[in-house]
């Protein structure tokens, strides 16, 4: 690729640039109409060769709110791809017809390489178990329309750190602002990864690992909860005996601050039982809406079609 950026990971942008992201994100927010057709005539390639529905439908509804438009498929079967073409042959392709292409794949590293071969910018929508940057800016954005900051707070992450590709973007980017320390909270089974333990220790970010819910809640400005994934356990034994490690209730919410806030990228399974959904400190169907207009701001960036910020 020349001449263009892409965002494969949350490191791709610099702390400044993902302020001026969020900045051009909340101006979007209060005024929408003046971005209305800022993407007139531009089309996106979603390419999901994995299942998806908020990534794909914000991605797609904050395209369609610009005035632009979508093309690409949900099913890799009907694509060439199953005729045996590389991925590397498809990014050169589609790249001819498109302005912005946006992948998901379950191979770690795809999103990289279709970067490198097509001829526009590429967001990646999450690749296997490793990365999943727009989710982690949907993720900021939240943080700081709720907590008015994205400096000085504890953040517990609970449930399944090992696969959790939401988690690891979180935490690694979180790590890069001043004074943040993180909570991990998991079973054995499913601990924090070392190479994302190893990116936050580089930043001399503290952290603590536990298996206690209830006992790390009192302290938490975040708490960032994650289903078991069931698709990345080999053993359905081994799944069915970790699920249900973590559940979060309005009972243990009482010890919890008054601003705390509970996110969740979704889908929910059943680590947040729906009596914690009336609370208003429980902030994760508001993150989707978040995510569609983080989207949004990032696709006019790596357009360079920002037009008139706040």
């Amino acid at each position: 690729m020349q001449g263009h950026r892409s965002l494969i990971d949350p490191s791709d942008f610099t702390v400044a640039e993902l302020n001026d992201l969020f900045v051009l994100a909340e101006h979007i927010i209060q005024h929408p109409g003046q971005y209305s057709e800022a993407c007139k005539g531009k089309v996106l390639a979603s390419l999901f060769f994995e299942p998806s529905t908020r990534t794909k439908f914000s991605f797609d509804a904050a395209m369609l709110r610009l005035g632009g438009q979508v093309i690409g498929f949900s099913d890799p079967s009907t694509s060439s791809v199953a005729k045996g073409e590389t991925v590397a042959d498809s990014a050169k392709t589609i790249s001819q017809y498109v302005d912005l292409i946006v992948v998901r794949h379950p191979k770690e590293g795809t999103a990289k390489l279709i970067s490198r071969y097509a001829d526009c910018p590429v967001i990646n929508a999450g690749d296997g178990g490793h990365q999943h940057p727009t989710q982690t800016l949907t993720d900021l954005l939240t943080i700081r329309n709720y907590r008015h900051r994205l400096e000085n707070l504890t953040i517990g992450v609970c449930g399944d750190l090992k696969f959790g590709r939401t988690i690891h973007s979180l935490v690694t980017c979180m790590s890069r602002f001043p004074g943040n320390r993180f909570v991990f909270i998991s079973p054995d089974e499913l601990k924090m990864p070392l190479y994302v333990k190893q990116a936050v220790e580089q930043r001399e970010v503290p952290y603590e690992e536990t298996a206690d819910l209830e006992g790390a809640i009192p302290k938490l400005d975040v708490l960032y909860m994650s289903r078991v994934q069931r698709e990345r356990f080999i053993s359905e034994e081994e799944y069915m005996r970790l699920r249900d490690f973590f559940v979060l209730t309005a009972d243990k919410l009482k010890h919890a601050r008054k601003e705390m806030i509970v996110m969740h990228p979704l889908p929910r399974i059943n680590e947040i039982a729906t009596d914690v959904d009336a609370d208003p400190r429980a902030v994760y169907f508001q993150q989707v809406r978040f995510g569609m207009y983080v989207r949004m701001a990032l696709i006019l960036k790596l357009l360079n079609l920002a037009g008139k910020e706040a």
